[in-house]
């Protein structure tokens, strides 16, 4: 697949060294695209030197991206620097981060009410600011395309006490279809996906034993969703919009475990 150099991709919460983000971007990178990255600390810069080692052309921004002004502020900065966006990819949120005081999890007699929107704030909101922000540049791309960085808990399947979570990325699903339905005529296509038990650095013994007992009998790796990220930013993804790829070794299809 050959990519135009001057072509843009800009990926949301890229931070960690092992992460999904950052193997998109990479992954982009790789195909010739000029990369923008971001993360909520200034470990993203760490992340822009690892990408020039690779002879990609890297931009970084440290912001929290469910604050309005600071969403503005990247859009900006980034629009300054490489003056067009063919490719976002909303990879920020997770199921839970230090800095957020209240309960997100667990069960909902627990819950606050500024747990609950933190959660929605960190992966719906994220979402929507930085494609709303980014999304006049999008529209002049000859190939624009979104692609939201999910989960299969929510949409597909869930686990006990993640109501919150669950919730927050079931939200996605309907964000994907909505924007993909209102810019098909342009055309933008809208994607997500939708990954299981990823191989991460911040894994619970427990989250890596629930991987060893997929189907595959492994956790998937960054690298293997980075690869279906690009492939619907890729020109033979043109005809696919509104539609969520599950990216989990079959875990969604068993109902058995451990036999």
């Amino acid at each position: 697949m050959t990519i135009q150099s001057t072509r843009t991709a800009f990926i949301s919460g890229a931070g960690s060294p092992t992460g999904i983000g950052f193997a998109a971007a990479k992954a982009f990178g790789a195909l010739g695209y000029k990369i923008g990255i971001t993360s909520t600390t200034d470990r993203i810069f760490d992340r822009v030197r690892d990408l020039e080692a690779l002879n990609i052309e890297a931009y970084g921004i440290v912001a929290d991206l469910s604050v309005p002004q600071e969403v503005q502020g990247v859009v900006r900065d980034f629009l300054d620097k490489f003056s067009t966006l063919d490719v976002l990819v909303n990879n920020a949120g997770m199921a839970c981060v230090s800095n957020y005081s209240e309960a997100e999890d667990g069960a909902i007699e627990d819950y606050t009410l500024d747990g609950w929107h933190s959660a929605f704030a960190r992966n719906v909101d994220t979402t929507m600011l930085l494609t709303q922000g980014f999304l006049p540049a999008i529209k002049l791309s000859s190939a624009g395309r979104v692609v939201i960085v999910s989960s299969s808990t929510g949409p597909i399947l869930v686990m006990r006490n993640t109501v919150a979570y669950a919730s927050a990325k079931s939200a996605l699903t309907g964000f994907t279809k909505a924007l993909a339905l209102d810019l098909a005529h342009l055309p933008i296509t809208v994607n997500a996906v939708a990954p299981g038990w990823i191989s991460s650095t911040t894994q619970s013994a427990h989250e890596i034993k629930q991987g060893e007992a997929t189907p595959m009998g492994r956790r998937g790796t960054p690298e293997e969703v980075a690869s279906a990220i690009t492939w619907l930013a890729s020109p033979q993804a043109s005809y696919i919009t509104g539609q969520t790829i599950v990216i989990d070794g079959g875990n969604s299809l068993a109902e058995e475990r451990g036999v």
